[in-house]
């Protein structure tokens, strides 16, 4: 279970629960002989696009849980920007208000079918498909969840660390394994390298085997880049093509694309032929290319994209995750960790802001 000295209390436990009446129900009931599931819970709550003032601590109902859902009691979860564009109305048509901002968290299973193969007190991950979103995410103290967006793990490691891996290790790990189909021995280049997701690919695509070149557009991130396994740090003037040719003369075997539309014509122009480009983010704010022809991309160079969910990150690929992590085979990239509801504010103008490299975790003790 999760064990450092920052988590006091709340830990995990593990044990299965015996069954009685609850067979009929094909429902797994976590709490023993009087302790009952309280009523409501603290959750943040945006009620209307806004500034900072309008993420609101409120008393609000504990979620229901249907049939092939799990409910999670939240430990920590990490914050995101696109939770800063959710508080600030410039998501999309599939956000409406109220709404419980959280994309991701990390918890313990509160409840769940017993047909789910999950049990009380297991130790578990859940991020994207919607939550947050179409439905009332982790800023809370519990959240319900699709069973099928939910990973057990097992870990000592505290929740602090296990809290930043959710969205950043699956969006990573997804665009490395289903985009790229990264191998040793290859050279990778991220662009957008000093970002959650492109220093978490950088300390998976080390651990797997391959060179690494990540870009950062300032000279003085490279130490940041350098501390997850960089191999040779790019600064983005907005053309790296020539500098990695100079590196890589054929060309890179692969390019994970997190910069956006605008940089990539030059990143398909760093990949060797047979080479393949995978468009994953946009940070700088261009999704689409006008007037974009299909000549643009070079002769022989692949390009492919990824938008996975959850069901793309297999249980074994985030438990070898863990088990580097507490070997110290790879850092996990942690800008701040903040305590309580309370602080979410702050983490979101912390997000917002930028500056800090790494994810932003909010911990929850009980």
């Amino acid at each position: 279970m999760p064990s450092g000295r920052e988590i006091t209390a709340g830990r995990p436990f593990s044990r299965r629960t015996e069954l009685n009446e609850s067979e009929e129900l094909d429902m797994v009931r976590p709490k023993p002989a009087g302790d009952v599931l309280p009523v409501t819970m603290r959750a943040v709550v945006v009620t209307r696009p806004g500034g900072l003032d309008v993420l609101e601590i409120k008393d609000v109902p504990v979620p229901t849980r249907g049939a092939g859902w799990v409910r999670i009691k939240v430990q920590a979860f990490g914050v995101n920007e696109s939770e800063v564009l959710t508080r600030k109305g410039e998501s999309d048509a599939e956000v409406t208000y109220p709404r419980v901002p959280g994309i991701e968290c990390v918890g313990v299973v509160d409840e769940a079918d017993g047909a789910s193969g999950l049990q009380p007190g297991q130790q578990v991950a859940t991020m994207m498909g919607g939550m947050g979103r179409a439905y009332d995410g982790a800023y809370a103290e519990y959240v319900s969840v699709p069973a099928a967006q939910v990973i057990r793990f097992e870990t000592d490691l505290p929740w602090e660390v296990v809290g930043a891996l959710p969205e950043m290790f699956q969006t990573a790990y997804g665009s490395l394994a289903t985009g790229l189909d990264l191998q040793a021995g290859q050279t990778l280049l991220i662009r957008g390298g000093t970002s959650t997701v492109g220093l978490s690919a950088a300390a998976i695509a080390k651990e797997l085997g391959a060179t690494v070149l990540s870009t950062t557009r300032s000279a003085d991130r490279a130490e940041d880049l350098r501390a997850v396994g960089v191999d040779h740090v790019l600064v983005d003037t907005g053309a790296v093509a020539d500098q990695v040719r100079e590196l890589a003369p054929a060309g890179v075997d692969a390019a994970l694309e997190l910069v956006g539309c605008s940089a990539l014509a030059d990143t398909l122009a760093t990949v060797r032929r047979h080479g393949t480009v995978c468009f994953t983010g946009a940070l700088a704010g261009q999704w689409s290319i006008p007037d974009f022809s299909p000549f643009m991309i070079p002769s022989g160079v692949r390009l492919t994209s990824y938008a996975g969910t959850a069901a793309d990150l297999p249980e074994d690929a985030l438990a070898r995750q863990l088990e580097a992590i507490a070997e110290g085979r790879i850092e996990v990239p942690i800008a701040k960790v903040y305590r309580g509801l309370e602080q979410v504010r702050d983490a979101q103008a912390d997000v917002e802001a930028g500056g800090m490299p790494g994810k932003h975790v909010v911990v929850l003790d009980d």
